[in-house]
């Protein structure tokens, strides 16, 4: 067994969100095209006789330390997996935000997955992680891939996206976070009051063609979130965080996920720094971030 190890893990960003209509099971049936920016969050995993959890950064105050953790839920699921009674101590170190739509919380659990393989000596393959992450949450087993991806299922099936080049983006992070299950509910809402037709889920060509020729301004024009939506319904002042990011140039603008982070792409990585600055100054945000895509899934560092 090691001692310690440590995990970086990405965030994300849907550049398409297609959602179906509500399963009997809850959960609804989903197109997502997932793609890993370099925004990480740290998991290290040191020995420990029981599980147990602290958090550290920016965002530490607004995570549980309790079993509603997912990164201690994982570690647990693992030591069942492997039918062993296993310890850790799991210290998060956040940069990526809580409950802002860029699955931050996956990222952890995925981050935790990995360590705890590592640190126990377990050794498993990652098609058996990915499975354990499948039951965790729709969103883990992409944190645990990385790159781009197209989710089917709950989101949860993967299959990779050959990407052409390096997209540069901004996210402009809202106060405060957005429960992805109201969220949900105010789309199911929404679409009842509207009578709205569902229409068949199918990733959209058009995008996949602009992830792989690298073209920025394709890819700007195709991004699509049937969660956006609702977000906007349940936290208005997105709609001028949007707005904003556009009329400076932004090649698209998107809330991500279930928000209330919105993502911007940028023609380049100057372009990417010098939005971020001008939305930071408009005041349309808590702080906005330059960063690109695609980056690595849960790695060892």
């Amino acid at each position: 067994m090691n001692a310690s190890v440590t995990v970086r893990v990405p965030a994300k960003v849907n550049v398409q969100l297609s959602v179906g209509p509500l399963r009997d099971d809850g959960y609804h049936d989903l197109v997502n095209v997932f793609h890993a920016v370099s925004i990480f969050d740290e998991v290290e995993a040191k020995e420990s006789e029981s599980v147990k959890v602290s958090v550290e950064g920016e965002w530490a105050d607004q995570v549980p330390l309790d079993e509603g953790n997912l990164a201690v839920q994982a570690a647990r699921a693992l030591a069942k997996h492997a039918g062993r009674s296993y310890g850790v101590e799991l210290v998060i170190r956040k940069t990526i935000p809580v409950a802002g739509g860029m699955a931050g919380g996956s990222a952890d659990a995925a981050g935790a997955l990995l360590a705890c393989n590592e640190l126990w000596g377990l050794g498993l393959p990652l098609e058996d992680l990915m499975e354990i992450a499948g039951d965790l949450g729709s969103d883990v087993p992409f944190s645990l891939l990385g790159g781009t991806a197209v989710g089917t299922g709950r989101g949860e099936r993967l299959s990779q996206v050959e990407t052409g080049g390096t997209f540069h983006w901004v996210f402009a992070v809202a106060d405060g976070g957005l429960s992805t299950a109201k969220v949900y509910a105010e789309c199911d809402r929404l679409r009842e009051v509207g009578a709205e037709h569902v229409p068949e889920l199918q990733a959209n060509q058009s995008l996949l063609d602009a992830l792989r020729t690298g073209d920025a301004v394709a890819l700007g024009a195709e991004l699509t979130n049937d969660l956006q939506a609702a977000a906007l319904s349940l936290r208005p002042s997105l709609a001028q965080t949007l707005a904003v990011g556009t009329e400076l140039g932004a090649l698209g603008a998107i809330v991500s996920g279930s928000g209330p982070t919105c993502a911007f792409l940028a023609t380049d990585a100057e372009h990417a720094r010098a939005l971020a600055d001008a939305l930071a100054a408009a005041d349309v945000c808590r702080t906005a971030v330059p960063t690109s895509g695609p980056a690595l899934g849960a790695h060892l560092i």
